[in-house]
């Protein structure tokens, strides 16, 4: 009896196990972005997807640093000469001039015709424009990473599939505005606005500069709507069908936001709309890939420990001052440490100092989860900070243009590392800065808090990208999830009507009752008056 009950059991268990659908989707990917980094943690998305068995073709401006897939098909479309000419050469100013934010922003809306006209030209080019013009495949979803693109949203229309939008940063009112987010200047942090350490609020000068930048990034997110609108109706405003959807309706069918970010760790704590999804440190791997041979043996013996340095994707260290490369070779190369340096031309490096390992390209998350890696030298990239997070690994920073000054000042404030100026920078600021970070516990003991609050959550990041995904398979776009916000027009969601009917009906309510006190006094007056009057002639009649 006992064998037939354990049977049974098994039984059970094997049929009401859960097990991953044999049909996988079709999802289609769209991310025009010339930034290499931001492709990085679109194709993270994709991969952990694709492993799950869902059907991705992803089509994107440069080839992904992916290994093939069996369920990936990537299709490329690349940029012209003269608009990749154009991105170098700006990526290269920028990188010299280390803009401020204001200044990015600014610089950015001055260019921003012709980032606008590389996007249409990614839209338009035959190899995208074949999926949604001609398509031979039936899409059931469709990804989106939004970046002065918004517009592509028409292909999802001409697919006629859902839409999730995947932004690579912290919450922005641009993004926001997809799902309807409160983004409250008092107590909501914009970009690049780092709160004290230990605090949860901002303090009045806080408040007070978070106030104009709240407002001037929402002032520049209604005037890219008008822009991005503009460019749906050059794309899409000849279809004859009276169904299609506009810009502005399709903006309202996004079934998600996938964020890349952690709030609980990150902070600060913050209201979201259930369509808001957090996925933050989506392009770090559960377990880390084992390392090229030479690089695994020059870890490895690293003794003393390890350095890693790098500036990112989106800079070509080539095209930096060769004084600033001067000062950060002369400190490195004698340090004690074992040093890992992306270098892009390999045939011009800094020097040749036996403890320097240079490539250009390096499996960076896969070096910063390697135990003997002591310090992230960072240009405070959001996905490069976020993966030494989850590694606790201590960083010294030295930004160069957009959020990434805002990235390392937060950094500084939380306790994981310090940062530097590095178009100021100096042999000595240097030297002091690294020592400080390598050589003072506290900062590997705040990192490596913070790394197990950011591993801690109920689902992980790739454990949501699956469960949301096919959430919105299974619901057909999921649309319940929506805030009635983003349905709202300009006066319902600020309550414009109801107060103006508030203030209406009490001015007329005020009115009246002057005018009630009015008459009320006048009749009591004359009432008054008349009895004063009859006294004295009753008087004289005595």
């Amino acid at each position: 009896m006992l064998k037939y009950s354990t049977i049974a059991c098994l039984l059970i268990l094997l049929f009401g196990a859960k097990t991953p659908s044999s049909d996988g989707a079709n999802i289609l990917g769209i991310f025009g972005t010339h930034s290499p980094s931001h492709v990085i943690i679109h194709m993270a998305m994709m991969k952990t997807l694709a492993d799950r068995g869902h059907n991705i073709t992803v089509v994107t401006q440069m080839k992904p640093k992916l290994p093939p897939h069996e369920n990936i098909t990537v299709i490329l479309a690349p940029p012209t000469p003269e608009r990749e000419r154009y991105i170098k050469e700006f990526m290269a100013e920028v990188s010299n001039e280390k803009p401020s934010f204001f200044e990015t922003i600014m610089k950015t809306i001055i260019n921003s015709a012709e980032q606008f006209e590389g996007q249409y030209e990614f839209t338009v080019h035959p190899n995208l424009k074949e999926i949604y013009e001609n398509p031979q495949t039936k899409f059931d979803l469709m990804f989106l990473g939004p970046m002065g693109n918004d517009y592509q949203l028409g292909i999802a229309a001409k697919l006629h599939c859902p839409v999730i939008a995947t932004w690579v940063g912290v919450p922005m009112p641009f993004m926001d505005s997809f799902v309807g987010n409160v983004n409250d200047p008092s107590y909501v942090p914009s970009m690049n606005v780092a709160l004290e350490e230990d605090h949860n609020t901002m303090k009045f000068s806080q408040r007070f500069g978070n106030f104009f930048k709240h407002s001037f990034l929402i002032t520049v997110n209604k005037l890219l709507d008008i822009k991005m609108n503009q460019f749906y109706v050059r794309l899409f405003g000849n279809e004859t069908d009276p169904d299609f959807p506009n810009y502005y309706e399709m903006k309202r069918r996004i079934s998600l936001l996938f964020y890349n970010y952690h709030s609980p760790s990150e902070g600060p704590i913050r209201p979201t709309v259930p369509q808001s999804i957090e996925i933050g440190g989506i392009q770090v791997k559960d377990q880390a890939s084992p390392l090229p041979k030479e690089l695994a043996e020059f870890l490895d013996n690293a003794d003393e420990g390890a350095i890693f340095f790098s500036l990112g994707t989106n800079v070509n260290t080539n095209t930096f001052r060769r004084d600033i490369i001067d000062v950060i070779y002369k400190v490195l190369s004698k340090l004690p440490q074992r040093v890992v340096w992306k270098w892009e031309d390999l045939k011009n490096k800094p020097g040749n100092a036996s403890n320097i390992y240079f490539n250009n390209w390096l499996p960076q998350d896969d070096i910063l989860a390697h135990p003997k890696t002591k310090l992230f030298i960072t240009h405070a990239g959001k996905g490069g900070v976020a993966e030494a997070q989850y590694h606790g690994v201590p960083m010294v920073a030295l930004p160069i243009f957009g959020d990434q000054q805002g990235n390392a000042e937060m950094m500084k404030k939380s306790g994981f590392g310090q940062w530097l100026d590095i178009l100021t920078l100096t042999e000595e600021e240097l030297e002091e800065s690294i020592h400080e970070v390598l050589d003072n516990p506290k900062y590997r003991q705040a990192i490596g808090k913070f790394s197990s609050l950011y591993r801690d959550r109920p689902l992980t990041a790739r454990q949501s990208v699956i469960y949301w995904t096919e959430y919105v398979l299974r619901h057909q776009g999921a649309y319940h999830l929506q805030s009635p916000l983003i349905h709202m027009d300009f006066v319902a969601r600020n309550n414009l009507d109801v107060y103006g009917v508030v203030i209406t009906v009490s001015l007329v309510l005020f009115i009246l009752l002057i005018y009630i006190f009015k008459f009320a006094f006048r009749n009591i007056l004359k009432v008054v008056s008349g009895q004063s009057k009859s006294v004295p002639d009753k008087l004289k009649s005595n």
